[in-house]
């Protein structure tokens, strides 16, 4: 199913270029304000240990539980799906998505086809990159060299499951799947590398999408090495095609250590929330990641990528309305 571009809020909330040019500076103040502290607990679905959902969703929680003076409980998941699920059956407040999961959840298609999901947003945060990892000895040079071989492709009910199952076919690449977490991934591809092409066990590569670095890949480096697999062609294919927020992109060579840049998918992140979300956990939650943005770049650089100029773009998924009002509100 095509969908129309992703389109920009801003003129729904009546910014305009030159009002959302002169939002406040992030990061630069704890923040003053007459909203209520929330009333109970928070849960926030993360995603895999060690990753960036993870990690930047920790040190959010963290923030958030120590500006508000109310627990906000970090959850590990295996990622977008299973967040989505988590928030449609109220059994978690908030969530990280990936931008295509989240659509095909608010629209009832692929994986959510028994039936649409609803939820808002709080923000676009940042854009996960699609990583094709093979070990540096590896003799996959090409996206289509992954036919007929064992590769991860993230857990059930993950989005890096979804866009890894969306590229394959795209390409039309038939391998021997592996549903595997990051970290049991990462294990999966040293293991085989370690024994030798000829070894039955591991994995021959990994897919995974993450934001820059994803640590468990980046110290791969440091024991057998890898290089990341150009998908530049097919993920061209699948941004023309089918638009769910995605964007071809590279990978640069400085984040990993590579020779050069790698052509790859870029998919944009999602911080969503449940349907009826006090509106003092959503304002809270999303004045803490601006007003605190040095704090959370301390614990991920991804906490960078947040701008209150694209963070508004998550359209066709509602803003909840304290997150349209802290947008309207925080602007000269």
């Amino acid at each position: 199913m095509d969908r129309p571009r992703l389109l920009n809020r801003r003129s729904v909330l009546g910014l305009g270029a030159a009002a959302a040019g002169s939002l406040i500076v992030p990061g630069c103040s704890r923040g003053k304000s007459d909203e209520p502290a929330p009333g109970e607990p928070a849960k926030f679905a993360t995603g895999n240990l060690h990753g960036v959902y993870a990690t930047y969703g920790a040190g959010l929680a963290k923030l958030v539980t120590e500006v508000t003076g109310v627990s906000m409980q970090p959850v590990i998941t295996q990622g977008s799906v299973e967040n989505l699920q988590l928030l449609a059956g109220q059994k978690a407040d908030i969530a990280f998505s990936l931008s295509d999961s989240a659509l095909d959840a608010y629209e009832g298609v692929e994986t959510f086809k028994s039936g649409a999901l609803r939820f808002t947003a709080l923000a676009r945060t940042y854009d996960n990159y699609v990583h094709v990892v093979v070990p540096t000895a590896s003799l996959i040079n090409e996206f289509s060299d992954l036919e007929g071989k064992v590769v991860s492709v993230g857990p059930k009910y993950s989005g890096t499951k979804v866009v890894a199952d969306r590229i394959l076919a795209s390409a039309g690449l038939s391998v021997k799947k592996a549903m595997y977490t990051l970290d049991q991934a990462v294990a999966a591809l040293k293991d085989k590398a370690e024994r030798g092409a000829a070894s039955k066990e591991g994995i021959d590569a990994l897919i995974w999408s993450g934001g820059l670095p994803t640590e468990p890949i980046k110290a791969l480096q440091a024991t057998i090495g890898f290089r990341l697999v150009d998908i530049g062609a097919v993920a061209e294919k699948i941004a023309l095609k089918r638009f769910g927020g995605y964007v071809l992109s590279s990978i640069p060579p400085s984040v990993y250590s590579l020779a050069s840049s790698v052509p790859t998918l870029a998919v944009p992140n999602y911080l969503l929330a449940r349907r009826g979300l006090s509106d003092s956990w959503a304002w809270w939650t999303l004045n803490t990641m601006f007003r605190r943005q040095n704090d959370l770049m301390a614990v991920h650089p991804e906490a960078g990528s947040l701008d209150a100029r694209s963070a508004i773009a998550t359209m066709p998924i509602p803003l909840h309305p304290a997150a349209e009002r802290w947008y309207k509100t925080n602007h000269i």
